[in-house]
């Protein structure tokens, strides 16, 4: 069979490498500008060549995000911004979604290889056609397709060309992220990588002859949080996902944390390995779940993937997370001799607290913290200053780019 590409965020230098070491068979990332996702920590261009070298030396891919629509003022820099990429480090893909941008970057990257964004709504075959007519290499269709939909466009396009959708993460109430809301509520663009989210904030009514009165609006008195879809997860239906011809699935959340990218590719790789080594036997296992109910999460939705979602989609009580567990700390080095682990804290531990350790396809374990030492060898109780180097004793032994969480 042949396996499934798992694709995975990369909001910075550190997440890029995180998603590569638990997993993620290719990554996207964005550079300083042009790119959906503006506050994320992003790429600069000796960034983009280190990670597409970490990528490399690994045998994966890195793909990078082209994907705003331009305007004119656009244009120049970034004619420039590709013309230096040529020069250092021209990763694997481009994804784009305005026509004009494609044309850039054929006429300054010939060979680039070209990656239709969701942005631009394909939604069935002959759009697919029009495109692969153009040039490009893969579509990433739009999440409104159901995997009935998704089957006839694979099956009715031509063979060469590739299809990834969305599996994992964030939905947008708008059509394929095609939002305007911010842009008329705070002049933030979102087709330019500024979204403030106003689809997660609480609305309220107001009357004309009522200023200030303010009405709020409810369905069935579930709340008024109207536009809050919850998060997609498909990772019980990896079956149906690879069955279905697509040749990559896609976790989306450059926004999330290095835990986020690593709990939710561990999961979702140990789910896709699991069922190419042994598809008649395959069945879901329930700690592949658990993994994904320990990030920052919303409450989940299979979105339109088995039929047009309902208000059941939505979260009408509340738009945030779910954060039952802390991330507490990385796995730098482990010493053998001592059984001392080098941490880098995320977020303050006692001596006394048990927490979990998990790594690369290894199972996590629980470990009570019974010492705890500062970088000068004094035991302390406690690590509260954010990315303090401190060493625990561990029972079992780890390894450098392993995690530490507990539970709140």
């Amino acid at each position: 069979m042949k396996k499934i590409e798992l694709l995975a965020p990369a909001g910075d230098l550190e997440k890029l490498k995180t998603a590569v070491d638990f997993g993620a068979d290719a990554v996207y990332f964005g550079g300083r500008n042009f790119g959906l996702r503006s506050a994320a920590g992003n790429l600069d261009i000796s960034e983009i060549r280190e990670g597409l070298d970490y990528l490399h030396e690994r045998g994966k891919r890195g793909y990078l995000t082209l994907n705003i629509f331009a305007h004119n003022e656009d244009l120049e820099p970034m004619k420039e911004f590709l013309r230096e990429l040529k020069e250092t480090a021209v990763p694997d893909a481009f994804l784009v979604t305005d026509p004009g941008v494609m044309n850039l970057l054929k006429s300054i990257i010939p060979e680039a290889e070209i990656h239709l964004s969701t942005q631009s709504s394909t939604t069935n075959k002959e759009a697919a056609a029009f495109w692969h007519s153009l040039g490009v290499k893969r579509i990433v269709l739009a999440r409104e397709l159901s995997l009935k939909e998704i089957r006839e466009t694979v099956e009715g396009s031509p063979e060469d060309l590739e299809f990834e959708a969305f599996v994992h993460g964030a939905m947008c109430i708008s059509y394929s992220g095609r939002c305007l809301l911010s842009n008329f509520l705070i002049q933030r663009d979102a087709n330019r990588g500024e979204c403030a989210q106003p689809c997660r904030w609480k609305y309220a009514l107001t009357e004309e002859q009522r200023p200030g009165e303010y009405f709020p609006i409810e369905e069935d008195e579930r709340g008024a949080y109207i536009l809050n879809s919850k998060d997609l997860c498909m990772i019980g239906y990896i079956p149906e996902l690879i069955e279905s011809g697509l040749s990559s699935l896609k976790i989306e959340g450059r926004m999330k944390s290095a835990f986020y990218v690593a709990s939710v590719v561990h999961a979702y790789r140990l789910a896709i390995d699991s069922y190419c080594d042994d598809p008649d036997d395959y069945a879901l296992k329930d700690e592949w779940l658990e993994e994904l109910f320990k990030v920052s999460h919303r409450h989940f939705t299979t979105g339109f993937f088995f039929d047009r979602p309902t208000s059941e989609a939505q979260n009408y009580l509340s738009s945030q997370y779910v954060r039952d567990y802390d991330y507490t700390g990385n796995i730098l080095d482990y010493d053998e001799k001592t059984g001392l682990a080098t941490v880098e804290q995320r977020n303050k531990m006692v001596v006394g607290e048990e927490v979990e350790i998990f790594g690369p396809f290894a199972d996590y374990f629980t470990q009570n913290i019974t010492e705890m030492y500062d970088v000068e060898g004094n035991s302390i109780d406690s690590c509260p200053h954010p990315k303090e180097i401190v060493r625990i004793r561990t029972d079992r032994p780890v390894k450098a780019g392993w995690m530490m969480r507990r539970q709140k």
